[in-house]
C-alpha cells in the first residue's frame, strides 16, 4: 500500500475530513453535501487517478489510488469514487480514453453477461449496478464469439430501473438493448471478466476495512464514555472481549485487502498468486463485515440502528459491499476449484509464496 506521506493520500484524506463528516452527513437529508464533495474529489483529478495522462487521468500508480480508496471506506462517503476509478481502470485496459463525470462498471457480478452483437451494439442486463442512475458513462466488458470487449457507453441510451443496496445506496439494474457504444475495443489478451471482478472485489475489500477501522474507533469510544452501573461499560469483561473480537476482525480485513491490494499493485499479470489473494481477500473481508458489524452494534445496544446515530452508516455499507463483484460463497466455490485444477502438490508451494 501506499505510504502515509504519499500527497495523493493526503489529498484524499483531507478532502474526506473537510468535507464527509460522518455526522454532518447524516443530518443532511437533502444530499446537499454531496455536490461539494465531489466537485473537490474531481478537481484534486482522483476519480480518473488510474487512468493514464494520455487518456485523460491523473497518472496515479495502482497502490496509491488503493490507499485512497481505503480512506474512503473509513469515511464511508456514499459518492461514486471507487466505481469511477474502475470504470477508468477498465477503459484503460482497452485503451479508451475516459470522459469528465461520474462512471460506474457493468457487469458487476460474475456470472452475468453483456453481449456484444455482430453489429456492434450491446445486449444484456446487469443488475446491481451501483451508482448508474447517476452516472453519465457505464465502462462495460462485453462478450462475443470471438471472445471479450471493453466500451464506453452513454447512459442516456440504457434503461435503468432505480433500486437501493442494504445502506440505501444505488444499486441499479442497467438493460443493453441494442445499445451502440461511444466506443469498444478488443480486451488485451488474457484479460477477462473474472479480472474485473477480483478488482472490484479488492476495491470493496479495502473499502470494509476502512469502515470496520472506523467502526472499532467508534465502538472504543463509546464504550469508554457510556456508565452503567457506576463505570464506564469498557471496564466490563464482556464489552474488553468484544472490542477485542472487533479489533480481530478489522486487523484481518485489513491484511488481507491491502495484501492482495500490494500483489495486484505489484503483479505483471493475475496469475494463480494474484487470484489466491485477491478472491482470499473477498472472503475474508465479507466475513469480517458480518462479525464486525455485528459486535459494533451489540457494544452500543440500541443505540446504534437509530438514524441519529452514524455507526449505521458503517456497518451497513460494509455488510452491502460484500456482495459486490462476488459473494464470499462464489469466491470460495471459485478457489476450491483453482486450487482443485493445480493438484494437491501445488497448493502448499502457493500458499507459502505470498
Amino acid at each position: 500500500m501506499a505510504d502515509a506521506d504519499n500527497i495523493v493520500v493526503a489529498t484524499a484524506e483531507k478532502i474526506f475530513a473537510d468535507l464527509a463528516d460522518p455526522q454532518t452527513i447524516n443530518h443532511d437529508k437533502d444530499g446537499r453535501w454531496a455536490v461539494p464533495l465531489w466537485r473537490a474529489l474531481s478537481e484534486a483529478g482522483l476519480p480518473l487517478a488510474w487512468v493514464a495522462e494520455e487518456l485523460g487521468g491523473a497518472g496515479v500508480d495502482l497502490a496509491d489510488g488503493f490507499a485512497v480508496i481505503n480512506s474512503a471506506g473509513r469515511f464511508a462517503v456514499a459518492v461514486p469514487l471507487a466505481e469511477t476509478l474502475l470504470a477508468g481502470w477498465l477503459l484503460q485496459q482497452g485503451g479508451i480514453a475516459s470522459p469528465d463525470g461520474v462512471m460506474t462498471i457493468a457487469p458487476a457480478r460474475p456470472n452475468e453477461r453483456i453481449m456484444r452483437n455482430a453489429d456492434g451494439t450491446l445486449s444484456g442486463r446487469a443488475r446491481g449496478v451501483p451508482f448508474a442512475k447517476s452516472a453519465r458513462h457505464v465502462a462495460v466488458v462485453a462478450h462475443d464469439g470471438d471472445g471479450v470487449s471493453i466500451a464506453l457507453v452513454e447512459t442516456g441510451g440504457l434503461r435503468i430501473d432505480a433500486g437501493l443496496s442494504l445502506a440505501n445506496d444505488p444499486s441499479d439494474t442497467v438493460i443493453f438493448d441494442k445499445v451502440v457504444p461511444v466506443a469498444i475495443q478488443r480486451a488485451p489478451a488474457g484479460f477477462d471478466q473474472d479480472r474485473l471482478m477480483l478488482m472490484g472485489g479488492v476495491v470493496r475489500g479495502l473499502q470494509i476495512a476502512g469502515a470496520l477501522d472506523r467502526l472499532l474507533e467508534i465502538s472504543v469510544r463509546y464504550a469508554g464514555e457510556r456508565v452503567a452501573f457506576e463505570k464506564p461499560i469498557g471496564k466490563f469483561q464482556a464489552v474488553q472481549h468484544n472490542l477485542a473480537r472487533l479489533a480481530g476482525e478489522s486487523a484481518a480485513a485489513s491484511a488481507a485487502a491491502t495484501s492482495a491490494a500490494d500483489a495486484i499493485a505489484g503483479a505483471d499479470a493475475f496469475d494463480d498468486a494474484v487470484f489466491l489473494e485477491a478472491a482470499s481477500a473477498k472472503i475474508r473481508c465479507a466475513e469480517a463485515a458480518e462479525k464486525g458489524a455485528a459486535i459494533a452494534h451489540q457494544v452500543h445496544g440500541a443505540i446504534g440502528f437509530t438514524t441519529e446515530h452514524i455507526l449505521h452508516r458503517f456497518s451497513l455499507r460494509a455488510l452491502a459491499w460484500r456482495d459486490d463483484f462476488g459473494s464470499e460463497s462464489h469466491w470460495a466455490v471459485a478457489l476450491g476449484q483453482r486450487v482443485a485444477a493445480r493438484g494437491a502438490d501445488e497448493l502448499w508451494p502457493l500458499v507459502a509464496s505470498r
